[in-house]
């Protein structure tokens, strides 16, 4: 039998109740990749029944960690954003994702004037997942009909987060879905 969503949702939930680290979220990254090998789950949720936008497949009642299907029917290139105090897990599904990794040399977790430098990209294929800790600044940038799954270490709606634009040199806080 194929590794299916519950038995994702009961391994992360495990796991991260043992082990709530970088280490930890590494595993689930993992298992988030074992997931997307279930080619009915990537059916079920990328589909061409599933709905267009953001959909909540689960959300853990004790740890808050939030498992959500985004399909796309338009090309997207977000700011380069964090998710404040969560973390977030992309794993790609259909079509490709395109991410992009930066530094932030003062340190700081701060909104204001700011000074954020490259530091890699590289494209996520379908099946393969990355992980962006904590204040781990990234920008995503997909075609239209891209799908991924993305986990989160709780749900985002009103978790303060940063979006940075380079340009202006400036960091200002948001707080809804997307980075956008």
């Amino acid at each position: 039998m194929a590794y299916g969503l519950d038995e994702f949702c009961r391994d992360s939930h495990d796991t991260l109740v043992r082990d709530n680290s970088p280490d930890g979220r590494e595993a689930v990254r993992k298992n988030l990749e074992k997931l997307l090998l279930n080619q009915a789950f990537v059916e079920e949720v990328c589909g061409n029944d599933a709905p267009v936008g953001v959909t909540e497949l689960y959300r853990d009642d004790e740890l808050e960690f939030v498992v959500l299907a985004h399909v796309n029917d338009k090309p997207h290139a977000s700011p380069p954003h964090d998710h404040g105090t969560s973390w977030a897990i992309y794993g790609q599904a259909k079509e490709y994702t395109d991410m992009s990794e930066f530094s932030r040399p003062d340190g700081g977790d701060g909104d204001g004037d700011v000074k954020i430098e490259h530091v890699k990209t590289y494209r996520l294929e379908p099946g393969q997942a990355g992980l962006y800790d904590v204040r781990a600044i990234h920008a995503i940038d997909y075609p239209a009909q891209a799908c991924f799954v993305r986990v989160t270490g709780r749900p985002l709606e009103n978790e303060p987060r940063l979006r940075y634009d380079m340009e202006a040199g400036k960091a200002s806080f948001i707080a809804n879905r997307s980075a956008s």
